[in-house]
Parts: C-alpha cells; sequence; structure tokens
C-alpha cells in the first residue's frame, strides 16, 4: 500500500510516502523551489516521492491530507474578512482539494484529518512508544490551539483542546512581531534572545496570558489584534508594558531581551502546568509532543528536566509540514486496519534524512560540468573523513553535503555548515559573514552519542533516560558541562542545544567526530544548517555550490569531493545571485491559490 501524505497552502508545503506504512520519504517544498515555507501547491516534492519509491500516479492508493479545509472555513469566517473587505477568493472548503486534484493529476482517495491529530499522530507513531500522553500546540489549525490525548497501541486520539482564539503560539507570535521579528518564521529568534534578558515584565504578561489548573488557558484579547485587524497586538499592549514595539532593523536594547525573557518564561510555566495535568489525566511515563510551539528546545529541555514525564518525544518536523507525514499515517491506520511504523518495531524514528540524495556520479558530472578543481575520494571514505577533520582542526569554516537531505528545520549532518566549536571567535564571523544574521544567535553542537554525556547534561531524574529522543533531532537545550571550553555552541546562559550522533544511523557523520576528536580531544563539532538568512537550507549539488560560493565558506565537501574557495571562479558569487533570483516563485495575493497570500511581517497568516 502506498500512501502519500501532503500539507499545503498555509506554513510550509510537503509531501510524504508511506509504503505498507512505513515512513521511507518526506521533504518540503521549500527545498526544490528555494522559497523559505513555501506554502504553494508541492508540485516538485510530489514528484520526488513518487521518484523516491519508483511508483507513478497511478500506484498511490490514497492522499491524505493534513487538516479538514470545511472546519477551519468556520473558523475563518467566524473571524470575518479584514476592514471591511468582502469575503476573498481563497475562503473555499474545496480549494486544496481541487488544487491537488488539478495540479498534481490525482483522482484517487482522498481524506482529510483534523490538523491536531495529524500533529499527534505524527509524533506518537514515530515514537516507537506502545502507550503514550500527547500534547500538541501551535498557532491555530481548524479551531484547536491545543490538544491533549493519548495514543496506545494502534490508536492516537485528542480528548481535549483549547480553541482559538486562545493560543500559545498566537501568544509567542505577538511577542515576536512586538520585538520586530516577522511572524511564522522568526519566533526562534524570541528563544534565543530571552537568554540575554531578565523576566521583568512577566507579572504584566500574566495578564496578557491567563492560565489555571486545567488543560485551559486564555488570552485576554483586549491586548491583540490579529482577529481582525493588520498586526498582531492593540494598542492596550503598549500601555501595558510601557515600552514602545521595536521596528524590523532598529537596534537591540535590554528592553527587548526582557520582553523576550518574560514571554519565553511564561510559555514555559503554561506548558509545564498543562503537562502535568496531562500526566495525571493520562497516567503514562511517556509525552509525545508536536506542532510549531515544539521546536522551543528551551521549553523542551524543561519539560524534560522538571516536567512529570521520564520520556520525551519530539518528531524532527513538528510543525506543518510533519502534519504531511501525521495525516498519512493516520490513513494508513484507517485503511490498513493496523499502526504505522517508525522504523525498527519498537524503537523511535532514528534517522530524520528522508529527502533527496545524489549519488558520486551525479556530483561527478556536476563538477565537471562546472570546470571546478576538486580532489575526488571516491571509494575512500576514510580519505574524505580524514582531511576534512584535519581542515576544522586547522580553523576553517567548512560545508558539508552527504547523504539524503534531513527533514525538518534543523541540519543534521546531511546539509551542515561545520566548524571547531572551541574557536572563541568562530561564532561572530559564521554570524556576521556567513549566515549573515544577528550577532546574538547561537550555534548548535553536534557530539558523539557515546561522548554526549561528558559534555552535555542531557537527560532528567529518571534513571535509564539520557535524553536521546530529544537531542537526536537537536529538539533540546541543557546545560554545558563539558572540560573543554565550547565558546562557538554555548550559549549566554551556558546551555547548548546539541545533537546526538549515532554511528549505526549517521556512519560518515560519526566518523568525521571521531576523526576531529583524535586529532584535537574534542568529540564535538559545531553544526548550523547549510543556508544563509533568509534561505531554505541546501537541497542539491548546485544548491551547496552557489551557497558555497554566497557564504564565504573555506571549503565544501560534496560527498566523496572536496571543493577549495580558491578554486571558484571569480563571477560565481554573481552568478549565484542571478540564479537564485531567477528560481525564486513569487508569492502571490490575488486568492488564485488557496492559502498563498503571504502576510509574513506583522500578523499570523491564518488562510
Amino acid at each position: 500500500m502506498l500512501i502519500l501524505g501532503i500539507s499545503a497552502f498555509y506554513h510550509e508545503s510537503a509531501v510524504c510516502a508511506l509504503v505498507e506504512g512505513e515512513l521511507v520519504a518526506a521533504v518540503a517544498e521549500e527545498r526544490f523551489s528555494r522559497v523559505k515555507h513555501d506554502a504553494a501547491l508541492p508540485v516538485e516534492a510530489w514528484r520526488w516521492c513518487l521518484g523516491r519509491v519508483g511508483a507513478d500516479v497511478t500506484d498511490v492508493d490514497a492522499v491524505a491530507y493534513y487538516e479538514r479545509p470545511g472546519v477551519k472555513l468556520e473558523r475563518q469566517r467566524w473571524a470575518g474578512p479584514r476592514d471591511g473587505d468582502a469575503e476573498p477568493g481563497w475562503l473555499d472548503a474545496g480549494a486544496a482539494e481541487r488544487a491537488v486534484r488539478e495540479g498534481l493529476g490525482w483522482d484517487g482517495a482522498w481524506l482529510e484529518f483534523p490538523h491536531h491529530l495529524s500533529h499527534a499522530a505524527s509524533a506518537f507513531y514515530l515514537s516507537g512508544f506502545e502507550e503514550a500522553a500527547v500534547l500538541t500546540a501551535d498557532g491555530v489549525g481548524e479551531w484547536a490551539t491545543t490538544g491533549y490525548g493519548r495514543g496506545a497501541g494502534d490508536e492516537v486520539e485528542l480528548f481535549a483542546e483549547v480553541r482559538f482564539p486562545h493560543s500559545l503560539g498566537l501568544f509567542y507570535s505577538t511577542l515576536t512581531a512586538y520585538l520586530g521579528f516577522r511572524v511564522n518564521s522568526g519566533e526562534y529568534k524570541v528563544m534565543g534572545l530571552a537568554p540575554y534578558g531578565e523576566p521583568r515584565f512577566l507579572e504584566r504578561l500574566r495578564r496578557v496570558l491567563r492560565t489555571g489548573d486545567g488543560p485551559g488557558f486564555e488570552l485576554e484579547m483586549r491586548y491583540f489584534d490579529f482577529v481582525s485587524g493588520r498586526r498582531m497586538w492593540a494598542a492596550e499592549l503598549e500601555e501595558l508594558l510601557g515600552t514602545a514595539p521595536r521596528r524590523a532593523g532598529e537596534a537591540l536594547e535590554s528592553v527587548h531581551a526582557d520582553l523576550a525573557a518574560s514571554g519565553q518564561r511564561l510559555v514555559e510555566e503554561v506548558l509545564l502546568g498543562k503537562a502535568r495535568w496531562l500526566a495525571a489525566e493520562v497516567g503514562s511515563p511517556n509525552l509525545c509532543l508536536a506542532g510549531g510551539v515544539a521546536l522551543n528546545g528551551v521549553a523542551n529541555g524543561r519539560l524534560l528536566r522538571e516536567g512529570p514525564f521520564e520520556r520525551v518525544f519530539v518528531p524532527p518536523a513538528p510543525g506543518d509540514a510533519g502534519g504531511a507525514v501525521g495525516a498519512a499515517m493516520l490513513a494508513h491506520r484507517r485503511l490498513a486496519g493496523r499502526r504505522p511504523s517508525s522504523g525498527a518495531p519498537g524503537a523511535p524514528l532514528a534517522d530524520a534524512r528522508l529527502g533527496p540524495g545524489w549519488s558520486g556520479g551525479e556530483v561527478a558530472a556536476l563538477l565537471a560540468a562546472a570546470g571546478l578543481e576538486h580532489r575526488d575520494h571516491r571509494g575512500d571514505a576514510a580519505a574524505v573523513v580524514e582531511e576534512t577533520a584535519r581542515r576544522l582542526a586547522a580553523g576553517q569554516v567548512v560545508g558539508w553535503f552527504h547523504g539524503a537531505a534531513e527533514f525538518g528545520p534543523r541540519a543534521l549532518g546531511g546539509r551542515s555548515i561545520l566548524a571547531d566549536p572551541r574557536d572563541p571567535d568562530v561564532r561572530e564571523r559564521l554570524n556576521r559573514r556567513i549566515k549573515r544574521r544577528e550577532a546574538f544567535r547561537p550555534f548548535a553542537p553536534a557530539v558523539l552519542a557515546e561522548h554526549a554525556g561528558e559534555h552535555f547534561a542531557l537527560g532528567r531524574r529518571a534513571p535509564g533516560d539520557d535524553g536521546h529522543l530529544l537531542a537526536r533531532f537537536m529538539l533540546q537545550t541543557c546545560p554545558v558541562r563539558s572540560p573543554l571550553a565550547l565558546p562557538a555552541v554555548t550559549h549566554v546562559d551556558g546551555s547548548a542545544r546539541p545533537q546526538t550522533v549515532d554511528p549505526t544511523t549517521h556512519p560518515r557523520f560519526a566518523a568525521l567526530l571521531a576523526a576531529f576528536g583524535r586529532a584535537t580531544g574534542c568529540p564535538v563539532l559545531l553544526n548550523t544548517s547549510f543556508n544563509v538568512a533568509g534561505e531554505p537550507i541546501v537541497n542539491g549539488p548546485a544548491d551547496a555550490l552557489l551557497t558555497f560560493a554566497a557564504a564565504g565558506l573555506d571549503a565544501l565537501v560534496l560527498e566523496d569531493f572536496v571543493i577549495d574557495r580558491e578554486a571558484l571562479p571569480a563571477n560565481l558569487s554573481e552568478l549565484a545571485a542571478v540564479w537564485r533570483s531567477d528560481r525564486r516563485r513569487p508569492w502571490s495575493d490575488d486568492g488564485g491559490r488557496p492559502g498563498a497570500a503571504g502576510a509574513d511581517g506583522d500578523l499570523y497568516t491564518f488562510v
């Protein structure tokens, strides 16, 4: 049985493929279109998934969609048109299905599942747990913004919810906009800024987001304007906080860090309180967490260390892209009558590299066509690893492209930029010259799993839990306790967001960490996503070459090939800029494509 899952027309379009219930392929459309958070019809992702499993559209048994547009339409109409406009054309419950049928040529079974149930399924079925409590939290799905449930055996259910407009995700997005970052894409900047401040606005924000002992919480709506306005907050919020909102590009001051710290602390407290309520209701030692809020690694770390659960699992793509996986798994459960698989029986998903990969021959052909000088190590993987380790130990910053692309927003050794975490200057170089992003942003470490406990305080009080369920996908922060100085990956509060690397899952990346450890005594590398600000992580070798040129890296490892920066033609950066401009697919705001209106600035995208 072949089932394709789709998320589309909202935050991030993606497609996945399940073969006999096993997840074998998943990729976001942005990796092909090069439009970050691309919400368009995922044409290229659809084509690639079919090609990955050697099928065509006639081989597909069903297509599963990650939400129920008819129910969502009720909420959109309840909110009403903004600024007195007539109802826009995209308010059409059948638009998503028509777009898939007409644009992708699908004429078979079409199954829709509730948005938060798709989130829940993506977490539970990939966790490998036989039973677990389930918590989902994001901006909004159809009506639900938070879901509480349980998984047991083949079944997953949600038995309680918080409904729009009360939302942890929308509270955090409001804070994001207030601090001058882009809604729907800049929330992680608030998390990174928070450790620089003090939570001195916490008591005032408790008036904005109120919570109690049960599953519910409420936003005090007089402080918000996102339901019918054109920004997230109302004037009353400015009065309450006593400080003006920051405009994009303005200098960051201590007051902004204090606001970030206050909002982050409040979200953590609410999540901890709701997790405790859920644990009492379900009685399981396991928690599965999904939804966009589950990308908050600081909150995840607190849930693991201080919460009531012994084990916490978050899938590698907990946001809307991962909803495609949950929907496909729900469809498999309905049609096949059995639980879908996370891979190894009874084990959690171990590898997020579910996207496209390229053979050595394909890379060689590209390099030959480009006329680039390179070292060819085909047939000698150890030589690639040792040369890369030597370069990193010598202070070089290296692009690392190997195997399949990761599914989700984290680079996990497939499409990574790597550097020496002991170098006190590399963080500034990466932020300013290579990634071109804010100086306060931290970088994450990758560490051999067998050495993780020596350097990072993973896990919690419970015996037998080492925190790797979260750390394998870089989804928790924890204290750094390394005997080594690791300034490039240690945040201002002494924390880091590590990735643990297992040689059975990532043999070449693990070999690189081991080689670097032998050369330096440090089995840890700085690992950040292979992209520059405003662009998706690279997908193919051509993307990698052009980002290599644009980002100012010292060297690029493309599978078995090593390219020095000096080998690049002088005009490659200019060619890269033209190539990027030509490939970008502009957003449409004419209602001609479902959910295409991209209000990715001061207002959350509700379409």
